[in-house]
């Protein structure tokens, strides 16, 4: 099956699933769901639970047992959008083409939208009731801690306390290993741990994760240079506007687009323990560093 035949049949699988997770009710705060709702099916990549299925199919593990958390781990990434998008964070008005939640629902219920779908992922894990208690323990707390403090929030600190500063690659490379790659590597962790991974193969997804991770947000930084408006869904020239930190602005964009490379090839190198079993994900790897969008 060629790649993007597969994607779509993973985002349809997991979107089945995301919509029975964030059904609608009648009641008094019915607005929450919609926005909820709103910001979740705006069309993304999926990027971080197809990572985590796949990583537990490649172990042998049972995609049924990943599903809530990959879900989770969609809704933690989504609520992260909403939050950031917010005027006091990066003031965006377009996500994926389409209004940006404060600017659908008003700065408010986008706070909560937010906050909602943190807790709803983490009531979704903590009802886990397959059969390896002691793993879906271990995978909540890999979730709570990579989104957190030491994480994604982390990492949007520093990325706000960057702004408007000289920074060096390896502050950059901080940044986003942070911001961008802590769930990254949580997707790929969790999938590994549920799919039985033993130490030598938890390390070397570890090190594919965090590197495609990079490379993952090198490519969105060159995209920001030479994408179009229309299959970006959002302005380019964004990051150069608001001077932004990124790796185009440091490195210049011909060396960003050998450094995406290098890191491509970085994170495929630990894959080889699994032999065939990886080819997906190696797959995935030069999809994503050479996406247009």
């Amino acid at each position: 099956m060629k790649i993007k035949e597969r994607l779509k049949e993973q985002i349809e699988l997991i979107d089945g699933y995301l919509d029975k997770y964030l059904a609608e009710k009648e009641n008094p705060q019915n607005i929450i769901y919609k926005a909820m709702r709103y910001s979740v099916f705006a069309g993304g990549k999926r990027l971080r639970p197809i990572l985590m299925l796949n990583t537990c199919e490649m172990l042998g593990g049972d995609t049924d047992e990943v599903m809530p958390f990959a879900c989770a781990i969609e809704m933690i990434h989504t609520y992260s959008l909403i939050h950031d998008d917010l005027p006091a964070m990066d003031n965006d008005d377009l996500r994926r083409g389409m209004p940006t939640s404060h600017i659908k629902f008003g700065e408010a219920t986008a706070i909560l939208a937010g906050d909602a779908l943190l807790n709803r992922a983490f009531e979704i894990v903590s009802e886990y009731d397959g059969n390896n208690i002691k793993r879906a323990m271990t995978a909540i707390n890999i979730l709570a801690r990579s989104s957190g403090t030491e994480g994604m929030i982390g990492g949007q600190v520093v990325d706000m306390e960057s702004e408007g500063k000289d920074i060096t690659l390896d502050e950059l490379r901080y940044l986003h290993l942070n911001k961008t790659g802590a769930i990254i590597r949580s997707a790929c962790a969790v999938g590994a741990l549920m799919g039985g991974a033993d130490k030598e193969e938890m390390d070397a997804i570890d090190e594919f994760a965090k590197n495609l991770g990079i490379a993952f947000q090198i490519q969105d930084d060159i995209l920001d240079v030479t994408g179009s408006e229309e299959e970006l869904g959002k302005p380019i020239g964004s990051d150069k506007e608001e001077n932004k930190n990124t790796y185009v602005k440091l490195a210049g964009l011909e060396e960003s687009v050998k450094m995406a490379a290098e890191y491509s090839e970085k994170a495929k190198k630990p894959l080889g323990i699994f032999g065939e079993k990886a080819d997906f994900l190696t797959e995935l790897t030069d999809y994503l560093t050479n996406r247009k969008y």
